[in-house]
């Protein structure tokens, strides 16, 4: 290096490796935590629509163009060519072009053709007829065939001879495999297709095939060319359908021609499906708005000059998009509130090492002001040496991330990186100017009990106030799932912030009161600890603000994953309705109740009895009607606290010779009333019941209508138990299943608590969320070991000149422990309170159902964060624990090396 900055830089460099090598581990891991979040991000999220994308069926993601048939006054051949494959690959090719331009296409699964937009009779008499009706054929000419099936018997159908026409009288098909075993049809076949005009058209069967990927969308978008369905005809009567069987006849492409002889008024159609993998979840609205054009707007207009006017657009790729956009719209602040506190903390961090450095080179940048060093020269110096090291460790935190989350997107990973390694170069600078703004030989004791917060500082702190407040007000009217901008993200960090300035306000008040105490006390370690403790010349606003911010986060972070986990498990618990159940639609095994008990992890079974088709009004509604023992009920119902009631109350002999009593829920009982209700059961007895009981849930059924006797008012057939309903802890599964075999199906609330993790995106928000919690009390400790680094010279040559007034090794503990005690007590309580009160603040603005449960419920209500505990208490507790630690292993080590040589280092203070 040239000229006296580098000469300046590599002294620098050579006098202090340990600090180099300390700030730049801790710039590339910042910068690494920061570059990674934003890709994680695009990781999860990209999944999560991908996910969105194959659980869709292919006929709602890809987007279908139909066009009706060559006009009829035509000439013949200019129809027929119409339809032939020159004519439909070039309009495809021109289509493709189109839908390009705003959603990738996997042209593989694109397949285009002609078939009859009706399905035809065809009266063979071998067929087989479900209920007397014929059934009926759709023909399609599809390309591609022979790529996306193999053959299990027989050839592929072709054309010989003469070009097909429309007046030709028979042509070649097959038929997937699944048609040919219902349809029994083999090859060799013969179907006659009947025609408007003429003779019918005689289609022979050449081969039978098997998809490759049956639920690809060249399959999938048109399900009836690979499984025939049972349809129903219309005008047919509920109780007696006429029911037939339709299929679909695969011809060549070449003789699609013949189509048009037949009465099925034959389309065009061409087959769109996205390619998944090249879809980010960053460009939803993008591609919302591309299917919205060509649904709707400039795109459609182009596909209707491109191939007609009647041409049909059709698609549910919007809904999906919209639906996914949606769960990540719910998700995404939520998220975004750890990240604005964990960077908060980390900023923090990086300030309070810059802050450190400078306070460690106080004495040399005072030494070189007096000299005459200008403040530019000096900050452009202290810049220059630290961008030497903090650049290349950003750069390689930035290429840790981009190695570890490949595939996601760079700019805001980048960003990211850049803004740490940035604020790392300028911490020490700004730090070292605004310190030596004057030039001072000596700079006067900084004492906290007695110094005066300046004006400047008050109307700082009354600013951060409003801001806090407003950003707290507006979460809780419009919830944090509504915006992810501004202050609503912030609403945690501003809290602590508040918290942090209020305690630095707060602090000299207990620590005077207790050093008056204490100067009256025996013994001068107590006294001297509290007059250290107020006279520290360290800045306590930034340790207790990453404190303060982290436990705060931490608390808030604690509360969200608390209020997720109760949020599923009152999903699972409602949906089964106990621990386990055990159903089937018939009555159950009578030893199987004695089987389930002796399973391990249950405590016992309830029985119940339930109809789910009971008839009331003399078949007008139908109601699910539960039969059970009222003692057992009433306690189950109790425990799982889903509409507890008194047992005596559904007891049958419990009236006074009335109907016996029901317990309803608030829809049947308003539409039946409280008078006598006749209910038919299944198995032609009847009976009749009064609702005496209303509640909204109960642990037998789940849904708005239900109704519940004993099981003492029903005949013997209907008393018989269909559900069993197990309690316990934690049963298990298997054992469930074996003991129940194949008498009914077994279901468990923890398993259908696995169930609402939905998506990716769900489950990856969730480890972010505790990544970034765990990170922000990572950095916190830094922070508050950064804090008491910074006193750590003065305190050694303290304790040194103590002892050489008989200070001993004992007291010498007590003291630095009992000094740094007030801090951490302080920041332990406050940071408590602070996420208590945080998350009481935030929660009702804060809806978690999104991140919670794959689709609301109004049984579950809404998922709020709700106060966790242990996350208040651990991370709190954690502060004093590593307060004290530094300060006896500080002693321990000061002990160590002895006081002449701590006095020779000199007196820093």
């Amino acid at each position: 290096m040239r000229g006296v900055s580098g000469w300046w830089v590599a002294a620098r460099l050579r006098a202090a490796p340990g600090a180099a090598c300390a700030l730049a581990l801790l710039v590339a891991l910042t910068a690494a935590l920061a570059a990674a979040f934003p890709r994680a991000l695009d990781r999860h999220a990209d999944a999560g629509l991908h996910h969105a994308l194959a659980r869709a069926h292919p006929d709602r993601t890809g987007v279908l163009l139909t066009a009706p048939g060559p006009y009829p006054e035509l000439p013949r051949e200019r129809r027929e060519e119409a339809v032939r494959p020159p004519a439909l690959a070039a309009l495809r090719a021109d289509a493709l072009a189109l839908v390009e331009e705003g959603l990738p296409v996997d042209r593989a699964q694109s397949p285009y053709g002609v078939r009859t937009q009706r399905s035809l009779e065809v009266p063979e008499p071998w067929l087989p007829r479900p209920t007397g009706s014929a059934p009926r054929m759709f023909l399609a000419a599809q390309d591609g065939l022979a790529d996306h099936a193999r053959l299990a018997s027989g050839r592929l159908p072709g054309t010989s001879g003469d070009p097909v026409t429309a007046a030709t009288g028979e042509v070649e098909a097959a038929v997937s495999a699944e048609t040919a075993e219902t349809l029994r049809i083999g090859v060799g076949a013969v179907l006659r297709v009947p025609a408007p005009e003429g003779p019918p058209l005689t289609v022979r069967v050449t081969g039978i095939v098997t998809p490759d990927a049956p639920d690809s969308p060249y399959w999938a978008t048109q399900p009836v060319l690979r499984t025939p369905v049972l349809a129903t005809a219309p005008g047919s009567s509920a109780a007696d359908p006429d029911r037939y069987w339709v299929g679909a006849l695969l011809l060549d492409p070449e003789a699609a021609p013949a189509l048009l002889g037949t009465a099925g008024n034959p389309i065009r159609y061409w087959q769109f499906a996205p390619r998944a993998d090249a879809l980010r979840a960053h460009d939803t609205d993008r591609l919302l708005r591309a299917v919205a054009s060509l649904e709707s707007g400039p795109a459609q207009a182009r596909v209707h000059r491109l191939i007609g006017p009647e041409t049909d657009v059709s698609t549910g790729l919007d809904e999906v998009l919209a639906s996914y956009g949606r769960l990540r719209s719910g998700i995404g602040p939520l998220v975004a509130v750890a990240a604005a506190g964990t960077g908060t903390v980390a900023g923090v961090a990086l300030l309070m090492a810059g802050g450190l450095a400078a306070g460690r080179r106080h004495a040399e940048l005072a030494l070189l002001r007096a000299r005459g060093a200008s403040l530019r020269g000096l900050a452009g110096r202290l810049l220059a040496e630290t961008a030497v090291v903090a650049v290349p460790a950003g750069a390689a935190g930035l290429a840790a991330a981009l190695l570890a989350f490949p595939g996601a997107r760079t700019p805001p990973a980048v960003a990211a990186a850049v803004a740490v390694t940035v604020l790392a170069c300028l911490a020490l600078p700004v730090r070292a100017v605004v310190a030596h703004r004057a030039v001072r030989v000596h700079d006067g004791r900084r004492d906290l009990v007695s110094a005066r917060p300046s004006r400047r500082r008050a109307v700082a702190e009354l600013t951060a106030v409003a801001l806090a407040a407003g950003a707290v007000e507006t979460l809780r009217r419009q919830g944090a799932a509504g915006t992810a901008d501004g202050l609503v993200v912030l609403a945690p960090v501003l809290t602590g912030v508040i918290a942090a300035l209020l305690l630095v306000r707060l602090l000299p008040w207990p620590l005077r009161g207790l050093a008056g105490r204490a100067g009256r006390l025996r013994g001068a370690v107590g006294w001297l600890a509290l007059a250290r403790a107020g006279r520290t010349s360290a800045s306590p606003v930034l340790p207790l603000l990453a404190l303060l911010t982290a436990l705060t986060t931490a608390a808030f972070g604690g509360a969200v994953l608390n209020g997720v986990a109760q949020a599923r498990d009152r999903a699972a618990l409602l949906a089964v309705g106990a621990d386990a159940r055990v159903e089937a639609s018939a009555a159950l095994p009578g030893a199987l109740p004695g089987r389930l008990r002796a399973a391990p992890g249950v405590e016992a079974v309830t029985e119940v009895s339930l109809l789910p088709q009971a008839r009331v009004w003399e078949g007008r509604h139908t109601v699910p009607l539960a039969g059970v023992d009222p003692a057992a009920y009433a306690a189950l119902a109790a425990r799982t606290d889903l509409g507890a009631f008194p047992a005596g109350a559904l007891a049958a002999g419990g009236g006074a010779g009335g109907p016996p009593p029901a317990l309803a829920s608030p829809a049947v009982a308003e539409r039946f009333g409280s008078g006598p209700v006749p209910v038919r059961l299944d198995d032609g007895t009847s009976v009749t019941v009064r609702i005496a009981l209303v509640r909204e849930l109960t642990p037998a059924v789940s849904g708005d209508d239900f109704l519940v006797v004993d099981r003492a008012a029903l005949s013997a057939e209907a008393a018989r138990p269909t559900v069993l309903l197990l309690t316990g802890d934690r049963p298990d599964a298997g054992a469930l299943r074996a003991a129940t075999g194949d008498a009914g199906s077994v279901r468990t609330r923890a398993e259908e608590r696995g169930r609402a993790v939905d998506s990716p995106l769900q489950s990856g928000a969730e480890r972010v969320y505790t990544a970034a919690v765990a990170a922000g009390a990572g950095y916190a400790a830094l922070a508050l070991l950064l804090s008491l680094l910074r006193a750590a010279p003065e305190r050694a040559a303290l304790l040194a000149r103590l002892r050489t007034m008989g200070l001993t090794r004992g007291q010498g503990r007590r003291l630095l422990v009992l000094e740094s005690l007030p801090q951490a007590v302080l920041a332990t309580a406050g940071g408590a309170l602070t996420g208590w009160a945080a998350v009481a603040l935030l929660a009702p603005g804060v809806d978690l159902t999104a991140i919670a449960l794959p689709s609301a419920s109004a049984a579950v209500g809404t998922a709020v964060p709700r106060t966790d505990p242990w996350s208040l208490a651990v991370p709190a507790l954690g502060v004093p624990v590593v307060t004290v630690g530094v300060a006896v292993a500080q002693a321990w080590w000061s002990g160590r090396r002895g006081s002449v040589t701590e006095l020779r280092a000199g007196d820093p203070g």
